[in-house]
């Protein structure tokens, strides 16, 4: 059954799906992608979501029994429905979106047959723009996860004991956080973006570089997952970056933390105060009709001035973004690039992460998620920035 907040918000994201399409001549876009299920209807299941350029949706079920509403009619298969159509009167598409970025060839090609529309336009890009965007139910969201997030995080220190690991702590955080209400599915858009709940990096590992698309890489323990914590053990004058997955709603949270075994390098502790800096400047001019480009190119700037600019986001592979939508999966737009075109919007959600590799120390920064007001930006994480002793030095 679905909350009676949700039940309000969905028409607002029919609504604006529905002026996307008249503006770009769609009569219809159909949806079944679990994170696109769950944006257009509160709930995933098996099947499809379809909704035509005036009206109300359709809901097409395969799985699981049990779903009703006046609208809901269960199919075994896509060939179905032009039949349901019909018997519905509900005109057949001729310009349809489909989630070209998102679906297997075989199964694009399968719809593209079955509705055999004269034109198929791309519903990845466009339900991915209006994600963008939050509604207000969506914002509350964001404020139970940022909430449940720091109350983890306050757990962090508790979770430390010498002679441990880094797979080891990040377990112990890891039970934390179901304790504390997260979901334990980190959603990530795009191909090869595997990652379990979050990534803890320490020491040297930082330095390691990833083929996933996130700021900071890791070796992982095995090839197959070549990213995060690989068993490094946490000894005295270790950097450890805790960047665990604020996955306590279905709108996920991004924060990370610094904590240090011990007393760190005055490099690390310079570098750490560069962070928060570029995170200070970033608030003042962030807001709505600020270009991302220039929120990056200002973090740059400030890493240049300060000498850091070669272990600014990485050392021996440095990702080239500084910040990044979240919402239903951690990676959404916008992207804070050097070449972004893109805008803040009232309402966005994007997480900010000016982060610094220390050689033989390891990543210190920091990141917050922020909510674009009408005037500027709100910080949703609220939780202590300094970098935090796990074990005070004799």
């Amino acid at each position: 059954m679905i909350e009676k907040e949700l039940e309000k918000d969905l028409p607002l994201k029919w609504a604006r799906l529905q002026e996307v399409m008249s503006e770009s001549g769609a009569d219809g876009c159909l949806l079944s992608i679990d994170v696109n299920l769950y944006y257009m209807t509160g709930r995933v299941y098996n099947g499809y979501f379809y909704l035509p350029a005036e009206g109300a949706p359709w809901f097409f079920v395969v799985r699981p029994n049990g779903l009703t509403g006046e609208r809901v009619r269960y199919i075994r298969k896509p060939e179905q429905m032009p039949e349901l159509f019909a018997e519905l009167h509900i005109p057949m598409p001729q310009h349809l979106l489909l989630e070209a970025d998102e679906l297997t060839y075989n199964n694009y090609i399968r719809l593209q047959a079955v509705f055999e529309p004269r034109q198929t336009g791309n519903a990845t890009q466009v339900i991915r723009k209006l994600r963008s965007v939050k509604t207000p139910w969506e914002v509350a969201q964001f404020r139970v996860s940022a909430r449940q997030h720091a109350l983890t995080y306050s757990e962090v220190k508790d979770c430390f004991r010498p002679g441990m690991t880094d797979l080891a702590f990040q377990s112990e955080i890891e039970n934390r956080m179901r304790r504390n209400g997260s979901m334990g599915l980190f959603r990530a858009f795009g191909a090869n973006m595997d990652i379990f709940m979050g990534s803890i990096l320490a020491g040297e590992n930082a330095e390691n570089p990833s083929p996933f698309d996130f700021a900071l890489g890791g070796g992982g323990v095995n090839p197959s997952l070549p990213i995060g914590a690989n068993g490094t053990l946490l000894k005295e004058g270790t950097a450890i970056m805790v960047d665990m997955a604020g996955n306590y709603t279905p709108y996920i949270t991004d924060m990370t933390r610094v904590f240090s075994v011990g007393r760190l390098t005055e490099e690390a502790y310079r570098a750490h105060q560069v962070a928060l800096q570029i995170q200070e400047e970033v608030i003042e001019i962030a807001r709505p009709g600020t270009s991302c480009a220039e929120l990056y190119n200002r973090s740059f700037a400030i890493a240049e001035q300060e000498g850091l600019k070669d272990h600014f986001m990485g050392t021996r592979q440095q990702a080239k973004f500084v910040g990044h939508g979240i919402g239903i999966q951690i990676n959404e737009l916008p992207v804070l690039t050097p070449r972004s075109k893109e805008v803040l919007e009232p309402n966005m959600v994007f997480a900010l992460e000016p982060k610094f590799v220390i050689p033989g120390v390891g990543a210190v920064g920091i990141e917050n998620s922020f909510l674009v007001t009408d005037t500027g930006v709100e910080k949703l994480t609220v939780f202590e920035e300094e970098i935090i002793s796990l074990v005070v030095s004799d």
